[in-house]
């Protein structure tokens, strides 16, 4: 039996918890404080909170209303939105974070990841990095909540933020986000190839066995949004995870 990290990911815009669909559409859910509170009634075994908002506004992130969230979770807790300097990641986890998640300021400043890294170390300092698919089916990294497109591929990107001092990567495919399609296995084979730090697979998970085919290519880890808020056909909101012994049965011990 091998156990991996199931990882709920939510996503803050204004204070609010919304969910969206490729990185669009966002959908008020609800308080991210009472998700907190249920995730830990279901023994999460990690929560990610992503503030969509912040680098879209170009604002810090607001740490008081991030240290309630904190104060409210029983499971280890990374953070990712509007860090964009040392004293921003030493903010985040004087509010109790045990990891932030760097996604432009990753691009846009690599020393920050090297600086944070010495200081925090690399298993605390964590980049989210975003994949689109075009119409010919070409991947790029993009980042800006998914609006910019950068230069590295895939598979180079990922390599030049191993070698930087990141410690885990956090493989969001946009063009999979909301749409409970699955995972995109193959851009998760590449990534994992190329890499030797832990691989998050995130975007498009709706079962357990999406949960096992992305463990299979690859992945340490895989978080989800839409599988954890949503239930039903018609996306009913309801705050869910599942029970230890369904991950047992229908997930770790498959693999």
């Amino acid at each position: 039996m091998r156990r991996i990290r199931v990882i709920p990911v939510l996503l803050l815009q204004n204070g609010g918890l919304v969910k969206t669909l490729r990185f669009k559409r966002p959908n008020y859910i609800g308080d991210p404080i009472n998700a907190v509170r249920i995730y830990n009634e279901k023994e999460v075994d990690e929560l990610v909170i992503l503030d969509i908002s912040a680098t879209k506004e170009s604002r810090e992130p607001n740490f008081e209303h991030l240290e309630e969230i904190v104060s409210e979770a029983f499971m280890p807790l990374g953070y990712g939105g509007g860090l964009k300097s040392v004293d921003h990641i030493k903010q985040a986890f004087d509010c109790g974070i045990e990891k932030v998640v760097l996604n432009t300021a990753a691009y846009e400043n690599t020393k920050l990841i090297t600086e944070a890294a010495k200081i925090y170390g690399s298993q605390s300092i964590v980049v989210s990095v975003d994949v689109n698919q075009n119409m010919l089916g070409r991947k790029g990294v993009y980042i800006h909540n998914g609006q910019k497109k950068i230069a590295p591929s895939p598979e180079q990107y990922c390599q030049q933020l191993e070698e930087a001092g990141a410690g885990e990567i956090v493989l969001t495919a946009i063009h999979r986000e909301g749409t409970f399609k699955g995972y995109d296995t193959e851009l998760i084979k590449q990534i994992s190839h190329q890499i030797h730090i832990p691989l998050v697979a995130n975007g498009g998970a709706r079962n357990m066995d999406d949960f096992k085919l992305a463990a299979e290519a690859g992945a340490s880890a895989v978080a989800a949004g839409s599988r954890f808020v949503y239930t039903g056909r018609e996306n009913g909101i309801l705050i869910n995870y599942p029970k230890q012994a369904e991950l047992n049965a229908q997930l770790f011990e498959r693999l």
